[in-house]
């Protein structure tokens, strides 16, 4: 008669066993960001209870001890990751980074201030692992949604601005191409990485631009919501920044050989 293990044998045991990876990567690029943190964090456990998530903070080496937070957190739950830069900056950048960091099929970008409507991260991901789409948008300017947390009215004018001129560039018709709000198959971006420009703030539209085939879009409706703590990283750079990306692709689409079609 084989021997039963010892409870302690057991409990090693276990420790060791094989879990499988989350369904769920959510990427919060953030600086100085230390007083959402863990308001962040408890939003997302409390909306996303139908998958599996992980949540990786990648901070711009914050000197107001935002990783100080997040590596707290992760000591308490194996959830959470930190990736701390060191030397480097920008917004885009640091989504690259987060999401190739990852280890789910499906990532979600989301701000670190608590403006963005983390009970829409469940229906984004049904929307893709689901339902089929490629891309998952929140966007505040379909039916339900709305921009009224904008902090300013340049922060108004640059998003109406950007989002009636990034139309004009896109493969496909999205009506909130400055959204910072969605959700996307890892597999897609990853193809992309190597064409998107990585400045400025607008991670979406870049990858939307670069996109050599339509990809399925689908845009759900979120309210934009006010500032939960700390100050907005907006300012003027900004409009550089996306004249700058928008640039960056035109100039690369006109340098595209074109291709031709022999007859058999």
């Amino acid at each position: 008669m084989p021997l039963s293990p010892t409870p302690a044998l057991q409990a090693e045991h276990d420790m060791f066993k094989t879990r499988p990876g989350p369904a769920l990567s959510i990427i919060i690029p953030c600086y100085n960001e230390r007083g959402n943190v863990e308001p962040l964090y408890e939003s997302v456990a409390a909306a996303v209870t139908h998958y599996d998530w992980e949540l990786i903070f990648v901070d711009d080496n914050s000197p107001d001890g935002t990783m100080d937070a997040v590596w707290k957190l992760a000591q308490a739950d194996s959830r959470v990751r930190g990736i701390l830069r060191v030397g480097r900056r920008g917004l885009s950048s640091a989504v690259i980074e987060g999401i190739l960091s990852s280890s789910a099929p499906v990532v979600a970008v989301m701000d670190g201030d608590m403006q963005h409507d983390e009970r829409l991260l469940e229906p984004m991901m049904d929307a893709i692992s689901r339902d089929g789409y490629d891309v998952a948008i929140g966007s505040r300017h379909v039916e339900g949604g709305d921009n009224s947390g904008l902090a300013n009215r340049w922060r108004l004018f640059l998003s109406n601005a950007g989002i009636q001129i990034a139309q004009f560039c896109l493969p496909v018709r999205v009506s909130d191409p400055m959204s910072g709000f969605f959700a996307v198959r890892r597999d897609l971006f990853v193809k992309s990485v190597g064409d998107l420009s990585g400045t400025g703030f607008k991670i979406l539209l870049d990858m939307l631009m670069v996109q050599q085939t339509r990809p399925r879009v689908t845009e759900l409706p979120f309210v934009f919501r006010t500032r939960h703590a700390g100050e907005s990283k907006m300012d003027r750079k900004v409009l550089f920044q996306f004249v700058h990306m928008l640039a960056h692709h035109l100039l690369k689409r006109k340098k595209r050989p074109l291709s031709v079609t022999v007859p058999s």
